[in-house]
């Protein structure tokens, strides 16, 4: 059924799915094989210093400010928050993998699929294997418009492709206080190809600035993404050494440990990852007449319907 969508658009999703600039230098085919005595690697990842403020966007000044106003603070503002840290300083959405495994267990074979909803792109971060499919579907009866370009440290940021991402018809308009449905419009369905010395991509939508996705890409599937108390697990682990490489999208480069896991042990590992310091985004709740609602000249009502922030 994937390959049958993905035929059907096909011009369209290959141009949107040049995820193809992702990351990864090949290093050798990955060879499935039955684990002996695997083992275990768990733990914690926090964050290290004081939580950053989130991003601040006036929705005045993008499109579709009553809908994408569901989620919001009440007063025109939509909040991104990039750092979730709970109350024990465990960090949500750091992604775990272990470098240099070789042969192991299968990757799950399910197709990665990112949703627009509710003007969020969900999940934030998400796992890419290279040579494989990758999903964009539309929940939101407005239009998206990705735009997508690869990271990394070295060599800076590449623009892949900017395309866009057609409102789900399936909602009615002009009742934003319905609960919609977010039944799925039409995929976005193509593969994934990996471009030498690059292993993150971000996604960003051109209409609405506070929708943003990460992904990282992998050669192996022992990785995992914290939950929200910071907590990571990664099973039947080959026996032997390996590079463990901890890394989230706003906190710099990451964190590498050398770690050994023991036949049919268990490994338990605790990060800590620095929190960005100074000044990272101009983007700030400002009481400023210049984005207030009265500015548009019309009357708007923008109601956190969905979620209230503070």
């Amino acid at each position: 059924m994937m390959l049958n969508r993905a035929q059907k658009i096909h011009s369209f999703a290959v141009a949107v799915l040049l995820w193809a600039g992702l990351v990864v230098s090949p290093v050798g085919a990955y060879e499935v094989i039955d684990v002996q005595h695997g083992g275990t690697v768990g733990g914690t990842v926090t964050l290290s210093g004081g939580i950053p403020d989130p991003k601040a966007f006036n929705l005045i000044t993008f499109p579709d400010p009553t809908y994408c106003g569901r989620i919001s603070n009440g007063s025109g503002w939509r909040l991104l928050r990039d750092f979730i840290v709970s109350p024990e300083g465990g960090l949500k959405n750091a992604i775990v993998t272990l470098e240099g495994v070789d042969s192991g267990k299968a990757f799950d074979m399910s197709v990665p699929l990112i949703e627009a909803r509710d003007c969020m792109f969900q999940p934030w971060v998400t796992i890419v294997r290279n040579g494989h499919a990758v999903e964009v579907v539309n929940m939101d009866p407005v239009m998206h418009d990705i735009q997508g370009y690869e990271t990394s440290p070295e060599a800076g940021a590449r623009v892949l492709f900017n395309t866009p991402l057609i409102l789900n018809h399936q909602h009615q308009r002009g009742n934003m206080r319905a609960v919609h449905n977010h039944a799925p419009g039409k995929s976005l369905v193509g593969p994934v190809y990996l471009n030498k010395g690059r292993r993150t991509f971000y996604m960003q939508c051109g209409f609405h600035a506070y929708m943003e996705s990460w992904a990282m890409a992998v050669n192996n599937p022992y990785y995992a993404v914290t939950d929200d108390q910071g907590a990571f697990k990664i099973e039947n682990v080959p026996p032997g050494t390996y590079q463990m490489v901890v890394w989230h999208p706003q906190s710099g480069p990451g964190v590498t440990r050398t770690i050994t896991i023991a036949p049919d042990g268990t490994t338990t590992e605790k990060v800590a990852l620095p929190a960005p310091k100074g000044t990272r985004t101009a983007y700030r709740v400002m009481d400023n007449p210049r984005f207030g609602l009265e500015s548009l000249g019309h009357p708007v009502e923008i109601q956190p319907l969905v979620e209230h922030q503070h």
